[in-house]
């Protein structure tokens, strides 16, 4: 496989690092694959900015840090405005239709999806945004499968938590389909 770096950027209380992190355990422990995850947030705790980075690879990571990232996802137009430019030739960007307004040219697919109106109209709960972009991500990806993650997601959360968060990836797997 071809070492894959992703930047998933957003603000604080949107779950990026959380997405990251469940995408990295997926890929080392249920896809075999070797995986490094990093974060940065401003200092508050919620509505700042954050940025997580993820390296998926089948060979050694000898350099944890993104610079120029396969896959650039900007959940919030701050953090499009401020990583728009980083993104790899030919990489994938998508963002958030509600939240983020493309105006930049790149040299990259641009992916435009409805996260949260599709969350808030099928779940009715922002809090599975994340799982829904992770979602998208891995069907535009194919890095993981949906069952990677949903054993992760067996092992941090709730049951009662389960459904919703399976019916989020789901949601973010067909946006991409459509």
């Amino acid at each position: 496989m071809e070492r894959c770096r992703l930047v998933f950027s957003g603000s604080g209380g949107q779950g990026v690092i959380t997405a990251a992190i469940i995408l990295a355990e997926a890929a080392v422990m249920y896809e075999n694959l070797i995986a490094v995850q990093s974060q940065s947030y401003g200092p508050e705790a919620r509505g700042g900015a954050t940025r997580s980075e993820v390296i998926i690879s089948d060979t050694d990571i000898h350099f944890p840090k993104v610079n120029q990232p396969n896959i650039l996802v900007c959940l919030t137009q701050e953090s499009y405005n401020k990583f728009y430019g980083i993104i790899r030739p030919g990489g994938i960007l998508i963002t958030d239709t509600r939240y983020v307004e493309t105006h930049k040219k790149v040299d990259a697919v641009q992916w435009e999806l409805p996260i949260y109106r599709t969350v808030m109209e099928k779940i009715g709960k922002p809090i599975v945004l994340n799982i829904c972009m992770l979602g998208a991500v891995i069907e535009l990806t194919k890095l993981v499968y949906p069952e990677s993650i949903m054993k992760v997601l067996e092992n941090r959360i709730r049951p009662e938590f389960l459904a919703i968060n399976r019916q989020a990836l789901e949601l973010g797997v067909d946006l991409v389909k459509k």
